[in-house]
């Protein structure tokens, strides 16, 4: 199986004045923290969209190993998964969506919601945490050429809701990561004991669902 990572990171962030994708967390900024948990999913192919912010999020953020593509209008509301998809390695099975403003996602869900899918018949694959449906998702390439008709990134969860498709939830822990829309939001981010240098646990590599790597063992599944 060959798995593409796309993170996004284009959205622009006008009620905090100030990009958030460089706001400081964890000794890092807030994308360059995504963009590492990012890469510790051992994604056959990772992408990260940017927007108008580009130029300052290149010259601060880590973007060694990922494709980058230009989303200038993702401000206005234009979706950055669409331009993306230009870039998907003609390989790929399926995408895996992440946000850049979202930094608790942990790769372990990441391999747990991969391993989950990993197979023919899961078009659609979604994070189920405690307090409902989130980030990461998965959508198989069958589900491509859908998302080239999305307007905006939102968009995605109109596909996942409509119910043409299978929707397969994969178990996460704990409640919905928080992401930065405010600056509430930051301030509660930075106020969690994972922020002050408190490590998740770690998956042994070894884990990662990738090319060559997948593990089929059996997982609890539940399809809605």
């Amino acid at each position: 199986m060959f798995v593409t990572g796309l993170v996004l990171a284009a959205e622009g962030s006008p009620r905090l004045g100030v990009p958030k994708q460089l706001l400081a967390f964890q000794g890092d900024t807030l994308l360059g923290v995504s963009l590492g948990t990012a890469r510790d999913c051992g994604f056959d192919q990772l992408i990260v969209t940017l927007g108008t912010a580009s130029e300052q999020v290149r010259e601060r953020v880590d973007l060694d190993g990922a494709r980058v593509v230009e989303s200038p209008h993702a401000d206005t509301g234009s979706s950055s998964i669409v331009p993306a998809l230009d870039v998907v390695d003609r390989r790929t099975d399926g995408l895996v969506i992440m946000l850049g403003d979202q930094p608790g996602v942990t790769s372990a869900t990441v391999w747990s919601l991969v391993a989950e899918v990993a197979g023919p018949s899961t078009p659609i694959g979604v994070s189920r945490y405690d307090n409902g449906r989130g980030n990461p998702c998965w959508f198989g390439r069958e589900l491509f050429g859908e998302l080239r008709q999305l307007r905006n990134d939102q968009d995605i969860w109109g596909v996942i809701g409509t119910g043409r498709h299978p929707v397969t939830e994969v178990d996460a822990v704990g409640n919905i990561p928080l992401r930065v829309e405010s600056w509430d939001d930051y301030q509660s981010l930075v106020a969690q004991p994972d922020s002050l240098g408190v490590d998740p646990p770690v998956v042994p590599p070894a884990a990662v669902p990738t090319r060559g790597r997948i593990n089929r063992r059996s997982l609890r599944r539940r399809r809605v």
